[in-house]
């Protein structure tokens, strides 16, 4: 086979010689050919591959605008009629690159590389270079390979697996590569969170064997967590008989256990994006931890507040003109203690607050850090409860979890001070707490009405603050 090069035309595959109607042999092996060549391709010729699949092979406008006039011409006549024109306008809407991409779904592998053809899609599609008039033509071909994506991926065909030390080592490798929330550092962490008081479960695609579609790791303590570093770091415990330092208990004691603490969720496709699947798998891991411990009650998350800190920095900004929100969430003795403590006047306050958290010098300054403490978690709370867009949470996470039938539950200050937590949330965390007979109800009062549920402590925390010289 010739190299993939784009200074040879004949190196590109061909979509003329695999958009054919009938089925053989022949056009199986094309079809295959096709996918092989496609995958090495650079991103710029990948791109133009797109550009004709979506441009050229898109259904045809004139035969759709005929059928859709007769249709509209049939309306007087017998249903039968009406039905026969209705079925005939709706096959000059298909567009003609539905036949190569059940063709492909055929082919061993062959849904791995549509989810794969995807991602790409949506690598690409924010790129503004191609801001043309592909662009819509593009945008049409990633919703049509979502919707029969999400067929495949429905979740009747989708397997629950633990995964556990004796799991492949391969899929542990898996696992540990595809981990966004928290990063496994090594062998012994991986084998820390598939262990005891641990469960690690997985979505198995029965076309994608060898790959986790969804990830999600879960603690089993004796509390709802409200920091991580007790959950991802093996701690050692010393113990009354030996003042050696050893590894936690090997056994699990269910006494110990009163609550199950998700704690990360990962979706390892890109290509799936916007397929709902996470919300399926918590429902799933419940159903396993209850079989597995009836006693238990308690199911909450313990998450990161992505974009939280660069939120903040912005309205920190907004100060000067002051139209921040978060003005009202100070109060004048805070504001008395930030000139003391950054030796400035206010004018100068909020420019040095936005250096120290910028730079996350706060979090070595113990005076700093519990002056701060009350006006971040209220900010916070704003923040997940009042920000919207299109009236839904802004925070992708909250939107996540509420839309399941979550509820906001409780913040936890210096839930999570490593590097990646500061610069997520200042190192804030939240629960989200699953309570089963009212998730149902949460979750459609949230998605009809965009009504988040929060427990009254976190309502709390949104009561604005007011110095005496304002009442």
């Amino acid at each position: 086979m010739a190299p993939m090069s784009s200074k040879i035309p004949m190196s590109r595959p061909s979509l003329d010689h695999i958009i054919q109607k009938n089925e053989s042999q022949v056009l199986e092996s094309k079809t295959q050919q096709f996918c092989k060549q496609y995958t090495s391709l650079p991103a710029t010729e990948k791109l133009e591959i797109l550009k004709e699949l979506a441009q050229k092979h898109d259904f045809d406008l004139e035969s759709a605008k005929n059928a859709a006039e007769s249709f509209v011409s049939h309306k007087d006549k017998n249903i039968a009629v009406q039905l026969k024109a209705a079925e005939r306008l709706k096959a000059s809407l298909n567009p003609s690159y539905a036949q190569i991409f059940s063709r492909i779904r055929k082919l061993e592998g062959g849904v791995k590389f549509l989810v794969d053809l995807r991602a790409d899609l949506m690598n690409m599609l924010p790129n503004s270079n191609i801001n043309d008039d592909s662009t819509p033509h593009l945008k049409a071909l990633n919703n049509y390979l979502k919707d029969i994506l999400s067929f495949s991926f429905n979740v009747g065909f989708l397997k629950l697996e633990r995964i556990t030390w004796d799991s492949s080592c391969f899929m542990l490798e898996k696992i540990s590569e595809y981990e966004a929330v928290h990063p496994v550092r090594n062998w012994t962490d991986i084998k820390h969170r598939v262990g005891p008081y641990r469960r690690c479960y997985v979505f198995i695609h029965s076309s994608m064997p060898r790959e986790p579609i969804v990830v999600l790791h879960t603690a089993l303590t004796n509390e709802i967590s409200s920091n991580i570093m007790s959950i991802v770091r093996q701690t050692k415990v010393q113990t009354e008989t030996d003042q050696k330092f050893t590894l936690p208990e090997t056994l699990e004691d269910p006494r110990k256990i009163q609550a199950a603490i998700f704690y990360s969720i990962t979706s390892t496709q890109k290509g799936l994006h916007g397929i709902e699947l996470g919300n399926q798998l918590i429902k799933k891991v419940v159903r396993e931890v209850q079989a597995e411990f009836p006693h238990i009650k308690q199911f909450s998350t313990l998450s990161p507040i992505p974009s939280f800190r660069e939120w903040l920095l912005l309205e920190l900004r907004k100060i000067k003109n002051d139209n921040s929100v978060i003005l009202s969430y100070f109060t004048e003795r805070e504001k008395k203690e930030m000139e003391q403590i950054f030796n400035c006047d206010m004018h100068d306050v909020w420019f040095s607050l936005h250096q120290a958290i910028i730079s996350n010098r706060w979090i070595s300054d113990e005076d700093l850090k519990e002056l701060l403490r009350i006006p971040l978690l209220k900010i916070c709370a704003h923040y997940l409860l009042k920000e919207k867009r299109r009236a839904n949470v802004l925070n992708s996470v909250a939107h996540f979890h509420l839309r399941n039938g979550a509820v906001l539950w409780r913040l936890n200050w210096a839930g999570d001070t490593s590097p990646r937590g500061l610069d997520n949330s200042c190192g804030i965390m939240v629960n989200y707490r699953y309570y089963i007979d009212e998730t149902e109800e949460n979750s459609r009062n949230y998605v009809e009405n965009y009504h988040v549920a929060a427990s009254d402590e976190v309502k709390d925390l949104l009561a604005p603050v007011f110095s005496k010289s304002s009442l």
